[in-house]
């Protein structure tokens, strides 16, 4: 399976590391592809590095003005000329998504594949790792849209929201029929 992961490129503790480490080992020992962000800086690094030492294979998508910051030795490295296309080829290149810790990129690319899963235009499973809590409010904030009559589809459709690393690789590899 590639499993196309967002998350951020921050030097974080390890409150935020640990189990992204931790899930970064499980795809490698399920013989996985981390498709990311190619950067080989902070938490993308410490995902790259756990499954690249657990035998997994590494596809980077990495952008033109951060293209110094790209992991050399990746499997492959496409470099996009935006953050657009970007978004796109790492879509393309996934069969699934988990969504990590981050900033305003990961939420950006977050809400593109709720929104392209939304309106159908994707069935890939979707995953949001709620490390520590991170995503409490995110996940309060979909309940209430989901509520109200926002979401025209149920939000249980739409994403997984996983506590625990070994939470979120179950169900993509059930949902993918992966054992």
């Amino acid at each position: 399976m590639r499993i196309c992961v967002f998350l951020s490129a921050a030097d974080l503790s390890d409150r935020y590391t640990r189990p992204a480490r931790e899930f970064a080992k499980l795809i490698g020992k399920g013989g996985h592809t981390l498709v990311w962000g190619g950067s080989d800086v902070g938490l993308m690094k410490v995902v790259a590095d756990g499954v690249q030492e657990t035998g997994g294979r590494l596809l980077g998508v990495s952008v033109d003005f951060l293209a110094a910051k790209a992991r050399t030795g990746a499997d492959e490295m496409v470099i996009a000329r935006d953050l657009a296309e970007r978004k796109r080829l790492l879509l393309e290149k996934a069969d699934a998504v988990v969504i990590m810790v981050g900033g305003t990129g990961t939420l950006d690319e977050a809400t593109e594949i709720l929104e392209l899963k939304k309106h159908g235009h994707t069935d890939k499973p979707v995953v949001l790792l709620n490390t520590a809590g991170f995503y409490d409010g995110l996940k309060e904030q979909f309940r209430r849209m989901e509520d109200e009559g926002f979401l025209p589809r149920p939000l249980t459709d739409l994403v997984f929201f996983a506590e625990e690393p070994v939470g979120a690789m179950a169900y993509l590899e059930e949902s993918q029929g992966v054992a």
